[in-house]
């Protein structure tokens, strides 16, 4: 359990990685509430069939979608969220043509899309440090958990006192409360926001083999969690005369396993290899499946798909974290959108391949070809997962820490990670001295995290905090330090070596004349070092 508080408390530590979680929270409940529900709609009126056509008129818009949603904002999700799922609300509750309802959840489905993507794009930038990276897909992987938990829970309760109408209407108000809570949020800018986009993550794709391989399998992932969509229903209705409502409760007990699994996802935070973990997740996943197929029961199953849940966890959040490892910051955005949009492809995917499975062997070979399936892909792949594992390291919180410096804004994508390779971790007490006015200058500092005060001559001139720098002025016109900077509260700042950080700016143009109005501003008539 410790390993569990201290991600809680990496996270909780930083003020804007709480609020993404806590809205990514209300988002998570909300998609997948609706999810069940239009589901369990589609099923009361043509079984399994419609179920699976349903879902699919859902996630093949959401795919195409997908990677044109990386670079939309949280709150433009959020917002839009509410508005599709309100409007699915009102079409159920006024009993209107289940055609609209369909096309209004289908619209919910694609807007959904906006969040992961950027999302991903965001967390490096508001992160100040690797492990508090790391632990933001830990906790995210958590949230969605739980959302799978007591989401179905409430739907199941919902679709037994009500109708799939009052479940939407709950819904797009925990989507309106998720836009509620990241609106004040001020996102640093992205590595990719200078960047074209017309490839949208296709070309890297096909260019990075370790990235394909990596994408397939976390699309693969979703084909599983596509086919379970539609055998959740088949399951509770023919199989263990569970009704409608069981359908939530079997999911449910899939999220419980995903929360029930905290203590085996919270061990990857600092885990330099994920490649181990990733594979036991999913042989755990394949036994689950094994076993239901063999002997279901309404005990068994709440038991296995809670197992499988637990190791969904630790594969989703090995695999996501091992890609951002995998893929340069600049890149991010394109390759999870693409993520997304595969992902929706793989729902879709295995909401139609559950009912081909379902007709040739019930429920209980469904099951069977889906755990057979997932073997297949463990057993491919494990070498090249064990390569790609020893190799990959991007330095994606450093990078997005330098971004947010106008000084290295302007650089291109080799540079900045070269540079973010460089960085050393300086850890400051409070009232420690970083910099004092008259020594000579070897370094500049980037602050992580904490405040800095700056004072001349004893004078307080002002505060530097994250995405700030200080010691520029020493190295660039090569006098002794200007100013003492000294830490007001405990801080993190990373240090630049002199000749990496001149080299840097001066063979930038762009960087060079953000350098040269800073040395005009403070140091009237001096000239840059070169």
């Amino acid at each position: 359990m410790r390993a569990v508080a201290r991600v809680v408390r990496v996270v909780a530590s930083n003020r804007d990685l709480r609020r993404v979680e806590l809205a990514f929270l209300a988002f998570s409940a909300a998609e997948w509430g609706a999810w069940i529900a239009m589901l369990v709609y589609a099923y009361s009126r043509g079984g399994a069939t419609e179920a699976g056509l349903v879902a699919l008129a859902q996630l093949l818009p959401a795919a195409l979608f997908a990677p044109f949603a990386g670079r939309r904002s949280l709150l433009v999700g959020y917002v839009a969220l509410t508005v599709a799922l309100a409007a699915t609300a009102a079409v159920l509750l006024a009993h209107g043509p289940a055609l609209l309802a369909y096309a209004c959840a289908a619209v919910a489905a694609t807007v959904a899309t906006v969040t992961r993507p950027a999302q991903a794009a965001v967390v490096p930038g508001l992160a100040r440090t690797p492990d508090e990276l790391t632990a933001a897909n830990v906790i995210a992987n958590w949230v969605e958990s739980a959302s799978v938990l007591a989401a179905p829970a409430l739907t199941g309760v919902l679709l037994a006192a009500a109708s799939p109408g009052w479940v939407f209407a709950v819904m797009a108000a925990f989507a309106a409360s998720a836009a509620l809570v990241v609106h004040p949020l001020r996102a640093p800018k992205f590595a990719c926001d200078n960047l074209s986009q017309r490839s949208f993550g296709a070309r890297e794709l096909l260019g990075a083999p370790n990235v394909r391989l990596l994408v397939g399998l976390l699309g693969a992932e979703a084909v599983l969690i596509g086919a379970l969509d539609v055998l959740y229903v088949v399951l509770a209705v023919s199989t263990l005369g569970l009704g409608g409502p069981g359908a939530g409760y079997l999911n449910a007990a899939f999220g419980a396993g995903g929360v029930a699994g905290v203590a085996a996802t919270a061990a990857l935070v600092g885990r330099r290899r994920l490649a181990p973990a990733l594979l036991a997740g999913a042989l755990a996943w394949v036994v689950a499946f094994a076993l239901l197929a063999a002997a279901p029961s309404t005990l068994g199953a709440f038991a296995l798909l809670a197992a499988a849940g637990a190791a969904r966890a630790v594969v989703d959040v090995a695999g996501r974290t091992l890609l951002q490892r995998s893929v340069a910051p600049h890149l991010l955005t394109r390759i999870f959108g693409t993520v997304e949009a595969l992902s929706m492809a793989g729902l879709a995917v295995g909401s139609l391949l559950a009912p081909a499975l379902v007709a040739l062997g019930g429920a209980r070979g469904a099951l069977a070809g889906l755990g057979a399936l997932l073997l297949l892909a463990a057993a491919v792949t494990a070498r090249r997962l064990a390569a790609i594992d020893a190799h990959a390291s991007v330095p994606a919180v450093e990078i997005a820490l330098l971004r947010s410096v106008p000084m290295f804004a302007p650089l291109d994508p080799p540079p900045l990670e070269a540079l973010a390779r460089s960085l050393e971790p300086v850890e400051l007490a409070a009232g420690e001295t970083l910099i004092r006015q008259g020594d000579g200058g070897d370094r500049y500092y980037v602050v992580a995290d904490g405040v800095l005060d700056v004072e001349i001559d004893g004078t307080h001139v002002r505060e530097a905090s994250r995405g700030e720098g200080v010691g520029e002025l020493a190295l660039l016109v090569d006098v002794p330090r200007t100013a003492t900077v000294a830490a007001r509260t405990p801080a993190r700042v990373y240090a630049l070596a002199r000749d990496a950080f001149l080299r840097t700016v001066t063979e930038n143009p762009q960087s060079a004349a953000v350098a040269e109005r800073l040395v005009h501003e403070r140091l009237p008539g001096a000239t840059l070092a070169r």
